[in-house]
């Protein structure tokens, strides 16, 4: 049988890349780290041309690579070395189907752009609130599969928490329906929790039903020194005191995070003497309707005279709210023009992560004091970008291994995760091996097995060896 052909009568001749040059944007994630071939890239444009696909590849133990965005930065969404492979792109299903703005819900297929599915909903009077810094470019299909984070988890929750239902194509093509808009539903396992955070392990996800909540008629955004992350902490507990839900964003930052966007960056604007604190925070409060004052002032001025804050700036405007938040989002493109540095996504307990990085800082530095560290990241729901660089930036790689020792030791002393939304991936599977409960890995085989028992979707990530024993090579 020639495997090609068969790709081409079912997505069409233009949708099965097979020259080097063409297939080369697919083999290749973000951070350049993770390299890969493949047979075909196979583009399929609705749910039966997947499930078709998937199918023609477990009948003849091909392995498949789902990929919609490939902003991955865990090495999960590119194939291995062996080119027996095909890369699943999702790109060309980018339809928002629908949105019901009474049920408060979105339909959209996996290759939805995050920004585009933002905008749909924003025209139609809501908001749909997952954001992140890469959300111009990653698919919504990659947020369900990593369980993307973003900067609104605070108030609204990760992609979890605002998935309903999932249209899922397992590996022999079966196509699992469960596209409810419901948010009661006790009839039975909710099975779409098993594919959500799953990196394509168990299936392709093709469709979700998203929810959607009312645009806040009134933000306020604040960039706010402190001197350590625990007075960053205490900061954030008396904020939800005082304002309870209205604390939409709650994002900490190292003072040479903040320094190097300054520096690298031009066009962003840094409004702070940055060498006021050590430490800042990003924090957004949004309302439903506009408070007689600006509720930063009076909270801000108690917190001056408590030795909280350090310094602060209130934002004033709309232009003035984005340019605050584009500091927060230009971290990675300014640490990317120093030089690659080391990725650590890690979640530890609110009331935990000033220890985690007092002790986790002052071991790498006895070991290494030639680091670089840019820390940043999601105080407000516990998860900190906890990366790690160099001058020179190959410093650092040399010393991966020990570098990522400390850390996850710490992350374990702290009885963290390694992965807080970023995924597994290729990068992280050997600790991830290593520090999970053997109990929970098991049953994790075990479904793999279930649905997968060829072992074809997206071998090498995430799970053991184990869980692709019965794959048979394609020649």
């Amino acid at each position: 049988m020639d495997i090609i052909s068969e790709f081409k009568k079912i997505v069409g001749e233009a949708n099965v890349l097979t020259e080097a040059s063409d297939k080369a944007g697919y083999l290749e994630e973000w951070t350049q780290r993770f390299h890969g071939k493949a047979l075909a890239v196979v583009r399929p444009a609705s749910t039966g041309e997947v499930s078709a696909v998937l199918k023609l590849c477990n009948d003849n133990s091909i392995s498949v690579v789902p990929q919609s965005g490939n902003t991955d930065l865990v090495g999960g969404s590119v194939p291995d070395d062996s080119g027996r492979s095909i890369v699943l792109s999702l790109t060309r299903m980018n339809k928002v189907e629908n949105i019901d703005p009474i049920n408060d819900t979105m339909l959209v297929e996996a290759g939805v752009i995050l920004q585009r599915a933002q905008e749909a909903a924003r025209d139609a009077g809501r908001l749909f609130p997952l954001s992140f810094a890469a959300q111009g470019t990653a698919c919504l299909g990659g947020c369900l599969a990593t369980n993307a984070g973003g900067t609104a988890v605070l108030r609204y929750g990760n992609t979890r928490e605002l998935v309903l239902g999932l249209e899922v194509v397992l590996a022999d093509g079966t196509i699992i329906n469960m596209l409810r808009g419901l948010r009661k539903d006790n009839t039975g396992y909710d099975l779409k929790h098993l594919f959500l955070a799953s990196e394509g392990t168990l299936g392709v996800i093709t469709r979700a039903v998203v929810k959607l909540f009312p645009i806040p008629q009134a933000v306020y955004v604040s960039f706010i020194g402190v001197e350590n992350p625990h007075k960053a902490a205490e900061l954030l507990a008396r904020l939800k005191s005082e304002t309870g839900s209205a604390v939409t964003g709650f994002e900490l930052m190292m003072s040479k995070c903040v320094e190097r966007v300054a520096r690298e960056i031009p066009a962003v604007h840094v409004s702070v003497d940055v060498s006021a604190a050590p430490w800042w925070c990003l924090v957004e409060l949004s309302y439903p309707r506009e408070p007689e004052t600006n509720p930063f002032e009076a909270f801000l001025e108690k917190a001056f005279s408590d030795g909280l804050v350090a310094d602060a700036v209130i934002a004033n405007s709309v232009k003035e709210n984005r340019a605050i938040w584009s500091i927060r989002e230009s971290i990675p493109s300014a640490d990317a023009h120093v030089g690659n540095n080391l990725h650590n996504d890690v979640s530890i307990q609110i009331s935990e992560i000033a220890d985690f990085v007092d002790e986790t800082l002052a071991r790498l530095y006895a070991k290494y004091e030639w680091l670089d560290p840019s820390v940043y990241g999601h105080l407000g729901d516990g998860n900190l970008h906890f990366n790690i660089g160099s001058i020179p930036y190959q410093l650092a790689f040399e010393n991966e291994e020990g570098i990522r020792e400390i850390v996850y030791e710490r992350v374990a002393a702290h009885n963290g995760s390694i992965s807080a939304e970023h995924g597994i991936g290729r990068l992280k599977r050997a600790h991830f091996l290593r520090l999970k409960n053997s109990d929970e890995l098991a049953v994790m085989v075990a479904i793999k097995k279930a649905l997968d028992p060829k072992g074809i979707m997206n071998p090498g990530i995430l799970l053991p060896d184990e869980a692709w024993q019965n794959q048979v090579s394609a020649g």
